[in-house]
């Protein structure tokens, strides 16, 4: 049973609303009289038409283009669940706000998002090391890592909904400086684990089959990453039917961060890019309290982990490509921005039949 939210949590899940309507249909009348033949850009007009739903108009006009990386750090790493030890993590978000010769950022998103002119903002969800000063690290942990999902709820609930409203405001923060296309990034060596426990449980699924490799690891450490979800989920600290308590129970700091991320995008009806299976651990929480905030996602790719297409099967979404990717960071959502921008911007510029007085539009 769902227990009662904090107010602006509850505030912020009622204002997750349906996709435009009338939007929709109208693109769907534009997109038919296009000049094109009907269905010649495959998936790329399904996607259009959605974004039109997001943005509550038939020729939609999204621009900016954000990363937003929340890392933390998660007790279940001590259980050997990860080829990398947690040192790692704060080592990472150093290199996210690194200054280089190619400007800021030397990890793999940074570079990517420069490729294609998105901007990355990089927060402290729950990293357990002293983080130095930086002007581009947004401060939002309430304690250093998560508790070991194994043995005990990974965080308290008012912990949960502290971490997801810190993700709305980083969130809102992007929007108003121009963002139209959120991407909900993470980095936190072990998070596959909790991304798998919230899945297994959401999902009524079996952890063997939801829980992959992550980090590329061994049969052995495989084995051993199962049996930790099992353990957590045979611990029956949470029920399905209260995501925030499932959330608590076997998250992590970053994943409830992505959360406060999706849905204030959706609040404030922009589009959210969902990068790979941690995203969509999120993602399915989030669901799960606000049913209308599927409209506004947008997969990237069907990533290397085993429970990704789960996930994507159980929220009705389809990928954008499989490129065998498993880093996170939000990668492969800066990669599929530009199908977005571009399957936008058909609706947007191209002519009608009749505009363009091409003979064959009726």
């Amino acid at each position: 049973m769902s227990l009662p939210l904090q107010p602006d949590l509850a505030a912020l899940i009622a204002a997750v609303q349906p996709a435009d309507a009338a939007a929709i249909q109208a693109a769907r009348e534009r997109q038919a009289q296009l000049t094109k033949p009907a269905g010649a850009l495959g998936d790329l007009e399904e996607l259009a038409v959605r974004l039109a739903g997001v943005f509550g108009c038939a020729r939609p006009d999204p621009r900016g283009v954000v990363v937003l990386v929340a890392a933390g750090d998660h007790g279940v790493a001590a259980g050997g669940v990860s080829a990398y030890p947690p040192e790692v993590t704060p080592a990472m978000v150093a290199n996210f706000l690194a200054d280089t010769p190619a400007g800021p950022g030397g990890a793999a998103v940074n570079a990517i998002a420069r490729t294609v002119g998105a901007r990355v903002y990089v927060m402290d969800a729950g990293v357990n090391a002293d983080l130095p000063d930086h002007p581009a690290l947004v401060r939002a942990a309430r304690r250093r890592g998560t508790h070991d999902l194994r043995f005990r709820a990974a965080m308290s609930r008012p912990e949960a909904e502290a971490l997801i409203l810190a993700g709305a405001a980083l969130a809102r923060r992007a929007v108003e400086e121009g963002a139209d296309l959120l991407i909900p990034g993470e980095m936190g060596i072990g998070n596959t684990t909790p991304a798998a426990a919230l899945t297994a449980r959401l999902l009524n699924l079996d952890p063997q089959v939801v829980t992959g490799r992550g980090t590329g690891v061994d049969d052995v450490t495989l084995r051993r990453k199962v049996e930790a979800v099992r353990e957590a989920l045979d611990r029956q600290g949470s029920d399905p039917a209260d995501p925030l308590g499932v959330l608590a129970d076997l998250g992590g700091f970053e994943i409830a961060a992505m959360l406060g991320m999706m849905l204030q995008a959706a609040a404030l009806r922009r589009a959210v890019i969902l990068d790979g299976f941690v995203e969509g651990s999120a993602a399915l929480v989030g669901v799960a309290l606000a049913p209308h905030l599927r409209d506004f996602l947008f997969p990237a790719g069907e990533c290397a982990e085993v429970g990704h297409a789960a996930q994507l099967a159980h929220l009705g979404l389809k990928p954008l490509f499989r490129l065998g990717l498993r880093l996170g960071e939000g990668t492969g959502g800066v990669l599929a921005a530009p199908l977005l921008l571009s399957a936008a911007a058909t609706l947007r510029e191209m002519r009608t039949f009749a505009e363009a007085g091409v003979p064959g539009g009726e």
